[in-house]
């Protein structure tokens, strides 16, 4: 039986063998193998299993949620991607969507990749798309969309088939696609690798009415966002030079806008109504039309300060409550401006001041100084006026008028509000953190409304003057022009059809400012 052995060194060199090859399959790595490459279809077929029990097993609806949620879709779309892809030999580079430098380099494993989305039909995917060589590409990416919440797509992206369909280069066509898709959606798409950063926010407040479905300019229309002027909006994204990415601030989702720019090439050449700048115009006429009553004022270092201005987007900063400095009325010719400034002084008058203006005429006997008016000579007065030292001039009867700068510092310096009624021109001066002013516009009713005040405020004694109908229609038109050339300067507007009503409403505005947050011009903070 030994002789049936074999011999010690062979015995020996069978063990080390055997040794070896047990230590070679204990440390060799294991290699990881998926299971099956359908597994997208295996859901589908449980979901229609779980489906018709739902509803009657809490346990069944949980999975059924659980298995239809985007995330979990993209991950087994992912694996499934994976699991068929050869890995000992790669595939040769698709030249559909290769750069012709690259066709003849083999194509990366991961260079291809399916994303899944769920949507229902109709739902726009806050996405947009341009063509670049051939291909259709995505263009943006709206803050707050679908697209942005998964953040399974990018900037740059190449979108080559929907649920197994080529797109063409078709940028609507694509469109139209994704929004008429429900249910799960499959896209094979070629990445951009950028790298994304985060874009500048700002809060900008509008001057001008938008409606996307109205602008032929605009990518996608459903993308764009309606605003009217005044509305403050949150900007996401300026990268692109013609639009921006927006939202409201009382929320819902982002949308397209035009950029400062696209909006100013699109209103440079709009003819500007510059009648309230010329000399002679009605905001600077007397209401008696006579000439000699007829009086100019210039704002200071103001003449073509309405040429060629555009105001699109101001930005702006939200503050705490604070009292503004100064209150400024503006106005057509009577409407009523200088009555409610004396109701609100007389209401107030440890609240509110106001300036004394100066003049170069000489005073009468019952005047005194610093009391109706404040008296200098001509020649100082143009001396003052040629080194910027009035906010507004004019001419009257052959005298100089105008209104002080330091004569509002002497009111402000004193704790006071100080009231100013003054041609609106004034306001590029005044609308400043030196100033903080709080703008109203005392707007004029319609003809009828103001003619039918015009004869109470006659029967009650308030006035003495019946204003002819040419006058009332010349303010009815003056405020209308006030309005469309200075609206953005506004933070206000009253219309004066009953003059009770007016001053509650002025009143109660400027309460709210010591208790609720405002938007004032950016650089009033920084």
């Amino acid at each position: 039986c030994s002789s049936q052995l074999p011999p010690r060194h062979d015995v020996l060199n069978w063990i080390c063998c055997v040794i070896e090859l047990q230590a070679h399959e204990q440390f060799e790595e294991p290699k990881l193998e998926a299971v099956r490459e359908n597994n997208v279809e295996l859901v589908q077929d449980i979901l229609k299993e779980l489906s018709p029990i739902a509803h009657s097993s809490q346990a069944a609806d949980e999975l059924v949620r659980i298995l239809k949620e985007p995330h979990f879709q993209s991950l087994l779309e992912t694996h499934d991607s994976v699991a068929s892809k050869n890995y000992e030999t790669p595939p040769p580079s698709p030249c559909s969507f290769m750069d012709a430098a690259l066709n003849n380099q083999p194509v990366p494993p991961d260079a291809v990749r399916m994303v899944g989305i769920r949507k229902v039909s109709g739902e726009h995917l806050g996405v947009t798309f341009r063509v670049e060589n051939g291909e259709l590409v995505i263009a943006r990416i709206l803050h707050g969309g679908m697209i942005d919440q998964q953040g399974l797509l990018h900037v740059g992206d190449i979108i080559k088939e929907v649920n197994g369909k080529e797109v063409g280069n078709d940028p609507k066509v694509l469109q139209e696609m994704l929004k008429e898709a429900s249910g799960s959606v499959v896209l094979k798409i070629l990445p951009s690798y950028q790298e994304p950063h985060t874009a500048r926010q700002a809060f900008v407040k509008c001057h001008f009415d938008y409606d996307p479905s109205h602008d032929n300019l605009i990518p996608c229309k459903e993308a764009g966002l309606s605003f009217n002027s005044g509305d403050i909006l949150q900007i996401f994204n300026q990268e692109d030079l013609n639009w921006w990415q927006a939202c409201h601030i009382e929320g819902g989702s982002a949308g397209l806008i035009p950029s400062q720019l696209l909006e100013e090439k699109r209103k440079a050449f709009v003819k500007r109504d510059l009648e309230l700048a010329t000399a002679g115009s009605p905001l600077c006429a007397g209401m008696g039309g006579k000439k000699k009553k007829r009086m100019m004022y210039l704002t200071t270092k103001n003449a073509e300060f309405d040429r060629h201005e555009l105001k699109i987007y101001e930005e702006v900063a939200k503050v705490p409550p604070f009292r503004r400095k100064t209150l400024v009325l503006i106005g057509a010719q009577g409407v009523g401006r200088r009555s409610l400034k004396n109701k609100l002084m007389v209401s107030d008058s440890q609240r509110y001041g106001t300036t004394i203006p100066f003049t170069s005429r000489k005073p009468k006997v019952d005047e005194r100084d610093g009391q109706m008016y404040s008296f200098m000579t001509r020649s100082e007065m143009e001396c003052d006026i040629k080194n910027g030292r009035f906010l507004e001039h004019g001419e009257y009867d052959g005298n100089f008028y105008g209104t002080k700068i330091s004569s509002i510092h002497e009111v402000m310096d004193t704790g006071k509000i100080c009231i100013l009624d003054v041609n609106p021109q004034a306001l590029k001066v005044l609308r400043t953190s030196e100033f903080l002013p709080y703008v109203v516009f005392i707007e004029a009713p319609d003809y009828e409304v103001l003619k039918a005040m015009n004869r109470s405020a006659i029967e009650l004694g308030v006035v003495t003057k019946q204003m002819t109908d040419s006058e009332l229609k010349r303010t009815v038109d003056e405020s209308e022009r006030i309005k469309r050339a200075y609206g953005h300067y506004f933070d206000l507007c009253i219309i004066n059809d009953g003059h009770e009503a007016a001053f509650r409403t002025l009143r109660s505005a400027l309460e709210k400012l010591t208790t609720e947050q405002q938007w004032v011009p950016v650089n009033w903070v920084f």
